[in-house]
């Protein structure tokens, strides 16, 4: 069984697999695709992405890819923690350019379900985290964008200042919402 919290954006759920402890230490299913499939999520994910990041403040997105390589995502963490960020980016959606942010860490041990037409992005607000996440598509470079995580028309309240976070290149550098084509309507 598992607790699924709708984020209040068009499929997107934190979701909380049972985790079964004594003193030896636990056991939890974090990916079982009857349980989810009873949930209402029906994927098929094909590639696992592990990263790990050492320093507080490293910021990794928002990133998405187009059709035909859209991917659902559903991330969690093993140690540490991220503030985790979903944003809309279906034009015409009620909630096109809303986003919604959550903590997940391995203390909580939760998961964010991140549906198609969604960019995706997180900070670490611990040192030492790594983070997991299946997709239900291979990574492909050319279809992957990016939209910068400081956009003021998204209006992202991240939890560590933007003079503070540790940014790729291409993550500096990504343009505004209103100036990507995302491919969702």
């Amino acid at each position: 069984m598992l607790d699924v919290r709708p984020l209040g954006l068009g499929g997107a759920a934190e979701i909380r697999p049972r985790k079964f402890g004594d003193e030896r230490g636990f056991f939890s299913e974090t990916w079982n695709a009857a349980a989810m499939k009873e949930a209402g999520f029906e994927l098929d994910f094909v590639q696992d992405n592990h990263s790990y990041s050492a320093a507080r403040g490293v910021l990794r997105g928002l990133h998405f890819q187009l059709a035909p390589a859209a991917q659902d995502k559903l991330v969690r963490v093993s140690r540490g923690a991220i503030y985790d960020v979903v944003v809309d980016i279906r034009r015409g959606s009620p909630t096109f350019g809303k986003w919604a942010g959550l903590v997940v860490s391995a203390e909580l041990w939760n998961q964010v379900l991140v549906p198609k037409g969604f960019a995706h992005g997180f900070v670490t607000i611990e040192e030492d985290t790594e983070v997991q996440y299946k997709v239900t598509s291979p990574y492909r470079p050319d279809l992957e964008r990016s939209i910068r995580f400081d956009d003021p028309e998204i209006g992202i309240d991240w939890p560590v200042a933007a003079t503070d976070v540790q940014l790729s290149a291409k993550d500096r550098d990504a343009p505004f919402l209103r100036d990507v084509e995302t491919g969702f309507e």
